[in-house]
This record gives structure tokens, C-alpha cells and sequence, in this order.
């Protein structure tokens, strides 16, 4: 056996260290049985990264998600332009008549008589208690009479007189206030009711107050204290405003301010109060009226830097204003005048007090940011309150006191901006002339109420012509 299989392992031919000496042909392409699979090897180090694949197709969209929180609101914008106007309404039904109005005065009869015959001006004494009349203001009511308040001084009430004629040589005198010291330094217009409406000073109570007439002779009315912080109210000035309420300047005399006080209502129960010029000691002197833009003009002086000084008002109730100094040149300001003239600017009367002399400001624009001065009476002579309005010409006039001569005196500007002006002496007799306050009647010739030193009387002096010239006639 073991020679057998000696012999097979020679002739096979398997090669450990010897040759093979038989045959190879018949098992060269013949494969041996494979073998059991070995153990698994560790697996090699990671190849590289190969190119990135093309992408693939785009899914569906999701469902949306909930809405987030809203953010906080951005700056808002500026104003867009004002759009134009709508069409107007249809008009609203007529109303009832209102009630007849009272008649007006009857005119004086008319006659060759008076075109040819010159007239001198009609000097009336309207009270001849002594110490009446001192410190007037004079309007023309709605039944086209003169109506005028002054202070009794002897008594110490603020009184009203009703002129009964155009001429104003009777009257009808009521007192308004007899509750202490009352009725110094009073102004007076008429409202939109066609009532009477005076600011004065209580004295007494150092307080601004109020008189509505209820009704045109100002034989009932009713009062009311518009301001009491302080000592308010001296030398006050009042005018109706483009909303038809009351609009009163006057001084603040324990702040040493401007201030204004503008009607709540018709009767002026109660008002709103504002300081227009805080700035040094300003307001002891105010005038106070309504401008070409509805708007209120206040000339007043400025005791600080002895100067005229112009407040604007820059709405109806003049809680703002524009202030501007007009005059600064000299010592001025002191007793100021201001009506409006037909070319629609201010025109100011005002008191020299270094020279004695009496000047005039011409409004160059509405709010009178500047205006052209002149003085119109350089005589040396003690000129002082005085007080301008509006001639049935156009032009302005004025009526001033001639401390020197102690006289009432006329003047009539002679163009718009009054640069000269015409002078007349209205009354000579005796000491007259002071607190004088002039108007404009129906007939068209000048209403003056002032004082008569010599007598303590109040008087009224109507103009016979435009110019207040004694006897004066054209061909």
C-alpha cells in the first residue's frame, strides 16, 4: 500500500522541493476543488468623495405655515396733499324772518339853508356833575347814536351815556358798576348782538372786567371778572374778533405783561387769557382792533426799552403772536392809537414822550412786521393821548390833547400813510382835551367825547365837516 501510493504522489507530480519527471498535459487545464473562503480581512482605508450627483427632480410644495405675529406699526408718513374740494351741498331750507330791527334816527331835514351857510362844530357838556367823565370811550351803537363810557370819579362808578341825537347833545346816562372803585380806564365796542360791550379796571379788586348791555341804551346788563391773578386789567382795549367774540388787550400790572384775553361766548361770562409779550415791562398802554386778515393787531408800548412794539395775532383767540419793535427811536410808545385804513394796514398814533411830540406808523404789510414813522406835530409842545380813527374819506383823523394850550385839537392826515396832516382846535375853552376818543357818526363827521379839566365835566364835540374845521366851506 504504501509502495502504491508512492508511486502515485511521483507520477503526479506535486512539487514541494522535487522535479517532476512525468506527464503534465492531462491535468494542465483541469482546476482543483476551491477551497474553504478565508477570514475576512479589515476593511481598507475610505476611498474619496466621488462628483456630487445631478439633483433631483423638485419635490411638492408643503402645506403654508401659520401667519407670524405682526410687527410694530412704522413711522407715520407725512401729510398728502389736500384734496380737492367737494361738490357743495344742496342749500338748506330758508329760515323764518328774523324780527324787524329798530328804527333808525331820523336825519335832520335837509335845506338850501345849511349848503350855503358855514357851521361851527357842536360842543355839548353831557354831565355836569363835577369829577364825571374822566378816562371815555365812544362807538357808534346799532341804532346809529353815540354810544360812551367814562368813570365817575367822584363816586367812583362806571357810567354809561346814551347820545339821543346824532350831535349828541342830550343824553341818557346809566350806571353800569357801583361795587367799589370801579370803571378806570374803560373801552368799548359793540358786540354781535348790536349790544354794548365795555372792559374796565376794578380798582378795588385789582381785577379785569366786563359790562354786556342788554340792550342798546345800556340800561340793564350783566358783569363778569375775566381775570384776577394779579393786579390786571389797566388800560384795557377791546375789539370783536372774526368769530364775533370780544378780543381785550391790557396790562398785567404785577408781571409788568401784555396779556389777552379772548370772549368765550356773546356775553363774555368768561374768557381765555394768555401773556402775549412777557419781556421787560410791556402792555401799560394798548390798542387793540382787528386786521385785514381777521386776525388781532395790538400796538403797545414797551416801558423797558422805550419803544412801540406790534403783537400779531396768529389765530382768532391770539394764544400766539408775532412781535415786532416798529419804533425805538426816541422815548416811545406811550398812549398808542390803531385803526385800520382802507388800503387794509395799520395806521398808529402814538406819544414822543423825550420831544413832546405826536407821531404816526404806517403798517407796510398786514402783520406790520414794519411800517414808515412820522411825526406830525413837532412843536415842543406836551402832545399825548390821542386817538385815530377812519374818515368818511378815507383817510385817517385824529383827536389828541394839547397839554400846552390845554386844548381838544383835530388832525386830518393828508394822504393814506398820513405823513402831514391839517390841524383844527376843536374846544379852547378852559382846560379840555384829556382821555378824548373819537368816532365816526351816520352822518359821517367825527363823535368826540373828552374831559374837561376846568369844569370835572364830560363833554362831546361833534365835527360839522371831515376836516372838524369851524365854518368850513368849499365854493
Amino acid at each position: 500500500m504504501k509502495i502504491l501510493i508512492l508511486f502515485f504522489i511521483s507520477t503526479v507530480c506535486i512539487s514541494v522541493s522535487l522535479s517532476c519527471t512525468g506527464s503534465q498535459n492531462a491535468l494542465k487545464n483541469t482546476d482543483g476543488v476551491q477551497g474553504p473562503s478565508g477570514p475576512q480581512g479589515q476593511a481598507g482605508p475610505q476611498g474619496m468623495q466621488g462628483e456630487q450627483g445631478p439633483a433631483g427632480p423638485v419635490g411638492n410644495a408643503g402645506s403654508q405655515g401659520a401667519q407670524g405675529v405682526q410687527g410694530p406699526a412704522g413711522p407715520v408718513g407725512d401729510t398728502g396733499p389736500q384734496g380737492v374740494q367737494g361738490v357743495q351741498g344742496p342749500a338748506g331750507p330758508v329760515g323764518d324772518t328774523g324780527p324787524q330791527g329798530v328804527q333808525g334816527v331820523q336825519g335832520p331835514q335837509g335845506n338850501l339853508d345849511d349848503r350855503s351857510r358855514p357851521k361851527p362844530n357842536t360842543i355839548n357838556t353831557l354831565k355836569t356833575e363835577t369829577k364825571v367823565g374822566a378816562q371815555s370811550s365812544i362807538t357808534i351803537g346799532s341804532d346809529g347814536l353815540g354810544l360812551i363810557s367814562y368813570y365817575d370819579s367822584a363816586n367812583h362808578y362806571l357810567e354809561v351815556a346814551h347820545c339821543e341825537n346824532i350831535e349828541c347833545s342830550s343824553v341818557t346816562v346809566n350806571t353800569i358798576d357801583n361795587s367799589g372803585n370801579v370803571g378806570p380806564y374803560s373801552a368799548i365796542t359793540i358786540g354781535r348782538d348790536g349790544f354794548g360791550l365795555i372792559s374796565y379796571y376794578d380798582a378795588t379788586a385789582d381785577d379785569l372786567k366786563i359790562a354786556h348791555c342788554e340792550n342798546i341804551t345800556c340800561s340793564e346788563n350783566t358783569i363778569a371778572n375775566l381775570d384776577s391773578e394779579g393786579n390786571m386789567g389797566a388800560r384795557s382795549s377791546i375789539t370783536i374778533g372774526a368769530d364775533g367774540l370780544g378780543l381785550i388787550s391790557y396790562y398785567d400790572a404785577t408781571s409788568d405783561d401784555l396779556k389777552v384775553a379772548h370772549c368765550e361766548n356773546t356775553l363774555c361770562s368768561s374768557a381765555t387769557t394768555t401773556v402775549v409779550d412777557p419781556n421787560g415791562n410791556v402792555g401799560a398802554y394798548s390798542s387793540i382792533v382787528i386786521g385785514a386778515d381777521g386776525l388781532g393787531l395790538i400796538a403797545y408800548a414797551d416801558s423797558t426799552n422805550n419803544a412801540l412794539k406790534i403783537a400779531h395775532c396768529e389765530n382768532t383767540t391770539c394764544t400766539k403772536a408775532i412781535i415786532t419793535t416798529l419804533d425805538d427811536e426816541s422815548v416811545v410808545g406811550p398812549w398808542p392809537s390803531l385803526v385800520i385804513g382802507k388800503d387794509g394796514q395799520g395806521l398808529i398814533s402814538y406819544y414822543d414822550s423825550e420831544t413832546d411830540d405826536l407821531k404816526i406808523a404806517h403798517c407796510t404789510n398786514r402783520a406790520c412786521s414794519s411800517g414808515t414813522t412820522s411825526t406830525l406835530i413837532r412843536t415842543g409842545r406836551f402832545i399825548r393821548e390821542s386817538s385815530i380813527t377812519i374818515g368818511a374819506d378815507g383817510l385817517g383823523v385824529l383827536s389828541y390833547y394839547d397839554f400846552t394850550k390845554d386844548d381838544l385839537m383835530v388832525g386830518h392826515c393828508v394822504d393814506i400813510g398820513c405823513n402831514s396832516i391839517t390841524i383844527s382846535s376843536v374846544d379852547t375853552e378852559g382846560n379840555v382835551g384829556a382821555y378824548s376818543s373819537m368816532t365816526i357818526g351816520t352822518d359821517g363827521n367825527g363823535l368826540i367825547s373828552y374831559y374837561d379839566y376846568t369844569n370835572e365835566e364830560l363833554k362831546v364835540a361833534h365835527c360839522e365837516n371831515a376836516f372838524c374845521s369851524p365854518y368850513f366851506r368849499r365854493r
